[in-house]
């Protein structure tokens, strides 16, 4: 999965206050293309690290069965100052990438599942729910 985006706007972007957080998003509440789905219950902040984790443990409980899409990506830069360096001299380096995740927007999704693998795909579901930093549910548009 890509880290990073290929093109910005601007280099380097202001850290995301608390109220980006609340603004309503109307987009991302429904699965697509899936029929098991992740969604937030909580407004928050992911890290790549975080994503991936998630990414991987779904990969790995589901094996070559099942398609995962996922719907959110780390688009903003969280930069830092090296330690000890002095005051000035401009804004630090990128530190790490993050993305908003808004209250009921959907975070992945499980497509290509059989009825027999339908537990399986909710026990995955429910371990990548464990390596997020915000409260989830499970969807179930199977039926």
């Amino acid at each position: 999965m890509k880290q990073q985006p290929s093109k910005l706007k601007y280099k380097k972007n202001h850290r995301p206050s608390s109220s980006n957080l609340y603004l309503a998003q109307q987009k991302t509440f429904y699965p697509l293309t899936g029929f098991l789905a992740l969604k937030s219950i909580d407004n928050g902040k992911l890290t790549y690290n975080q994503i991936e984790a998630c990414r991987k443990s779904i990969r790995r409980i589901l094996q070559k069965k099942g398609n995962i899409v996922l719907r959110v990506f780390t688009d903003i830069s969280i930069t830092k100052k090296p330690v000890a360096s002095r005051m000035g001299k401009g804004k630090g380096s990128h530190n790490k990438w993050i993305s908003i995740i808004k209250k009921g927007q959907i975070i992945c999704e499980v497509s290509g599942i059989s009825v027999e693998s339908l537990s399986r795909c909710i026990k995955a579901l429910k371990a990548a729910s464990s390596k997020l930093s915000v409260r989830t549910t499970i969807i179930n548009n199977y039926y």
